[in-house]
């Protein structure tokens, strides 16, 4: 991952962390059901509802804090 933007918050990460992994992303079949049984396992969510994300996809990310600081993002593609 590389911004073009020095300002931006990618760029920030970067500068702050170093080089390394930034996100893991996971695709699930229903992200509304994924959702919910992460909530009720007492996940952390970023997303407690699904956002539009590349291509029309539903994506969502999980609070670090509930993936050992790893940053996952869950994704339904648009079919």
């Amino acid at each position: 991952l590389q911004s073009d933007d020095a300002t931006s918050k990618t760029a920030q990460w970067i500068e702050s962390k170093g080089q390394g992994l930034f996100h893991i992303c996971l695709e699930v079949d229903d992200i509304v059901q994924a959702l919910s049984e992460l909530k009720s396992k007492g996940a952390k969510l970023l997303n407690e509802v699904p956002v539009t994300g590349h291509g029309n996809s539903k994506i969502a990310f999980i609070d670090p804090e509930s993936t050992a600081g790893f940053l996952v993002e869950l994704v339904q593609p648009s079919h």
